[in-house]
């Protein structure tokens, strides 16, 4: 599984952070690990650099094996915690996608 981060010019993608937040994704998705090829982190400030109310977003995708991309988004307050809200909502997506599968 690969672990891709972007950041827009306003956000400071410093390798410490990027480190940090590939570690939380990897083992958020851990036991879904054999179905998804391919991560993909989009954080960028709505505002630029004025300050605002849930300015950060954070944009997951994950692209599953033999299946369409699915993408989800959180905006939050810092990035901390839009990175940790679009974990779990991905999580939950893909919960219920590998939940599908294996029943058929």
């Amino acid at each position: 599984m690969t672990i891709q981060i972007n950041t827009d010019k306003t956000l400071t993608g410093e390798k410490r952070s990027g480190d940090f937040f590939t570690a939380q994704i990897a083992e958020a998705l851990q036991r879904f690990e054999s179905h998804i090829t391919r991560i993909e982190v989009h954080l960028k400030d709505e505002n630029g650099k004025k300050d605002g109310y849930s300015d950060i977003s954070c944009l997951l995708e994950a692209r599953l094996e033999g299946r369409q991309p699915i993408a989800v988004t959180n905006q939050a307050d810092t990035t901390d915690l839009a990175v940790t809200g679009a974990i779990d909502k991905i999580k939950n997506a893909i919960e219920t996608i590998v939940g599908r599968i294996q029943k058929h």
